[in-house]
């Protein structure tokens, strides 16, 4: 009793610490500690000004694709730290850019985008975005105090809403003529295309100057004055602060000092990338969506449980609302019994909860459960089924053929095995699983007693690679 009284005091003490070390940190120093702020504009100039009154703040998402993906949460995680100090955020989506291509951290210029596409991804990625918000604030109303209104989202706004109507004259007139070419080659994004085979098109050359005119708009209608992006939007940051010290003070029009950018700031975050550098994306085929239908919940778990030793507190830093002394106490935790992936367990449950709520949290941990740390002692057909009821790893099929036809052949048939060859190399490498028993020889078949209440068949090729085969209902005997 003493025991459990004094581990609750501790919590409580914990919980205590926690919240006041969220009210009492400077944000900008809070950024750079969990390792957001790659660039940033005037950092001294700029974290007075966030502690001083209320900013507003917009980070852009390209419409690519129709769903954000894990390299997205970098720059939201950003926006969320800001909402919840109390600033205003404003997530825009590149309904117009999208057409056009950024040329930043590209070697070859994009394919022509389809406008219909472009704009039915807007807006999927306005409702991912509201998604991902209204989840995120109960995730972090749960972790910390916070001056953020969490009872009201972010406006989602496209940047077609003011491209549209605005001609080439006006626009050559407007932001054309304070373009300095000479500037706008020196980027370099621009400088890397113009050095490679292809070159640099005159659209993709342009599109500084759009998303400069961008940060002027937001900057003049809606009082934003910091503009958050990837580590490749540095320069197109730069084009838009520049815009709106000349534009508003055109007796500055010459003048790079920084009294000319006096009015706005910048701040780039580092690129999310694989163990080789490749950056994560649609384009590099390697996302990890945050909508399920995309990427299972089980699977986006899964992605963090295997995140690398070496960047697990990296991740418990930018991806959850942690504090420092808890995050550094799960560190210091796993350093002392690695091979139970202490963080990377907790960085899963806490990301997963965020994006997924506690009800897909909750999903996840019991697939892991069931699947990887299980004998099945117990394990019911239903919990299965019920489980992975929407994903496609499971697979209804025929009593008779599930009796009938060897596992080796069956993994082939369902692709859990690329092809029967390479099902029974499985087999003799004793690396294929039926219901957590290995399957001992290639023209081994299951019995209706092996099965989980004789409904069920969970196999699994190697670790982590599985599906479930479940009896249809209408041809069980």
């Amino acid at each position: 009793m003493f025991s459990l009284a004094r581990r609750s005091a501790r919590f409580v003490l914990a919980s205590a610490q926690r919240r006041a070390y969220a009210v009492q940190a400077n944000l900008l120093e809070d950024l750079t500690h969990r390792g957001f702020v790659h660039h940033v504009t005037r950092p001294e100039t700029l974290g007075a000004t966030l502690e001083s009154k209320r900013q507003v703040v917009y980070a852009g998402v390209d419409p690519t694709a129709g769903s954000l993906h894990i390299g997205h949460l970098i720059p939201l995680m950003c926006l969320l730290h800001f909402q919840l100090r109390g600033h205003k955020v404003i997530p825009l989506i590149g309904g117009a850019t999208g057409r056009v291509g950024d040329p930043s951290g590209r070697l070859t210029e994009r394919q022509p985008a389809d406008v219909k596409q472009v704009e039915d991804n807007g807006k999927s990625l306005t409702e991912s975005i509201n998604s991902f918000f209204k989840r995120a604030f109960v995730y972090a109303d749960s972790r910390m105090a916070h001056g953020g209104e969490l009872g009201v989202e972010p406006v989602v706004v496209s940047n077609l809403q003011w491209h549209e109507d605005i001609n080439l004259l006006e626009f050559l007139q407007t932001v054309g003529h304070h373009a300095r070419v000479n500037t706008m080659l020196n980027r370099e994004s621009v400088r890397a295309r113009l050095s490679s085979q292809r070159g640099l098109s005159f659209t993709e050359f342009t599109y500084q100057l759009l998303q400069a005119y961008d940060f002027y708009h937001l900057h003049s209608h809606f009082g934003c004055t910091i503009q958050v992006g990837g580590s490749d939007q540095w320069g197109n940051i730069l084009a838009g602060i520049e815009l709106i010290g000349r534009l508003e003070n055109p007796s500055a029009a010459e003048d790079t000092s920084e009294a000319a950018d006096a009015r706005a700031f910048g701040l780039t975050t580092p690129l999310l990338t694989t163990a080789s550098g490749e950056k994560f994306g649609k384009s590099a085929g390697n996302a990890v969506w945050l909508d399920s239908n995309l990427t299972s919940v089980f699977d986006f778990y899964q992605y963090f449980i295997k995140v690398d030793d070496a960047d697990v507190e990296k991740h418990l830093k930018m991806f959850t609302l942690l504090s420092r002394p808890e995050i550094a106490a799960i560190i210091e935790a796993h350093k002392e019994q690695p091979e139970s992936r202490t963080a990377q367990r907790r960085l899963a449950a806490e990301v997963t909860e965020m994006v997924h709520s506690t009800q897909g949290l909750a999903r996840a941990q019991t697939l892991t459960s069931l699947l990887f740390e299980s004998d099945y002692d117990g394990l019911t057909a239903k919990q299965v089924t019920s489980a992975f009821e929407g994903d496609p790893r499971l697979v209804v099929v025929d009593e008779e053929e599930l009796l009938d036809t060897p596992i080796m052949k069956l993994a082939a048939r369902y692709r859990l095995a690329s092809s029967a060859s390479a099902s029974r190399n499985l087999v003799q490498a004793r690396g294929l699983y039926i219901n957590n028993r290995t399957v001992p020889e290639a023209q081994y078949k299951v019995s209706k007693g092996d099965l989980i209440d004789g409904q069920v068949a969970i196999l699994r090729a190697g670790k982590d690679k599985l599906m479930i085969l479940a009896v249809d209902p209408t041809t069980s005997s």
